[in-house]
């Protein structure tokens, strides 16, 4: 009987902290607590229909363009000009490798990505730390960002996990709006306090128009903060002229 009794008191408490502190999970399902949801894509992804993809409820998407000092993204020109067309909000990231120098690849994604009004600002994914003390990686990201706030006149995001911000990166780059990732139904928490814009919180969600998982985003905000982020939005040519020009 007390054993009984036991259990009955254990179980109770386990659902009480259940309850409290709900466990920690990837989800692979879309919230339905954010106004603003996305997308991120790189080649790893096979098989685009962008038709289906706008027709979604997705407000932006965040495409790989370039890696290191000479690494395209296959995909990057069909993804890239296919947000476009079907009129989903995009931004193209580079994913920075620490052995290479800061300005050879920001050359590298300046080379592969021209900005249009109302695209988002350019992202750098920084989540590798190499050979690089701490000071040095964000000596070589401030120059990177640097660089690419000069050549497109929009401030980028910096892209990163979770526990590789804390690590490395708390209270750095604050001037930056700023892209964690946490595979949770938790929101990321920065150890500097900082607030974060957007949140990739899995990795194995699943959105029609694309073969296989995807990442999925929320943007902390409405859809109108969302468009103050991008490039200031011009008296914008349209698409077919934009393709005329060759792009």
């Amino acid at each position: 009987m007390k054993r009984f009794l036991l259990l009955v008191v254990f179980s109770f408490c386990l659902l009480a902290l259940h309850r409290l502190w709900p466990p920690i999970y990837e989800a692979s399902h879309r919230r339905t607590d954010y106004a603003v949801e996305g997308i991120d894509v790189s080649r790893y992804q096979a098989v685009f229909d962008w038709k289906n993809i706008a027709k979604a409820d997705l407000d932006f998407a965040f495409i790989k363009a370039t890696e290191g000092q000479e690494l395209s993204d296959t995909h990057f020109e069909h993804n890239w000009n296919s947000a476009l067309i079907n009129g989903v909000k995009r931004g193209a990231y580079h994913f920075f490798r620490p052995e290479v120098s800061a300005e050879i690849q920001a050359q590298h994604f300046f080379d592969q990505v021209e900005l249009f009004p109302g695209d988002l600002p350019p992202v750098l994914d920084l989540e590798v730390k190499g050979n690089l003390s701490a000071e040095e990686l964000v000596n070589a990201a401030t120059s990177w960002l640097q660089l690419a706030e000069a050549h497109y006149g929009i401030k980028p995001i910096l892209y990163t996990g979770q526990k590789f911000y804390n690590r490395y990166l708390a209270g750095r780059f604050d001037d930056y709006p700023l892209w964690l990732a946490r595979y949770s139904n938790r929101e990321p928490v920065a150890a500097c306090g900082r607030a974060f814009q957007f949140w990739q919180y899995t990795q194995s969600g699943e959105i029609e128009g694309i073969a296989g998982k995807v990442d999925l985003n929320v943007f902390i905000g409405r859809l109108e903060e969302l468009a103050a982020l991008c490039v200031p939005a011009q008296e914008p040519e349209n698409v077919e002229a934009y393709f005329a020009k060759g792009k």
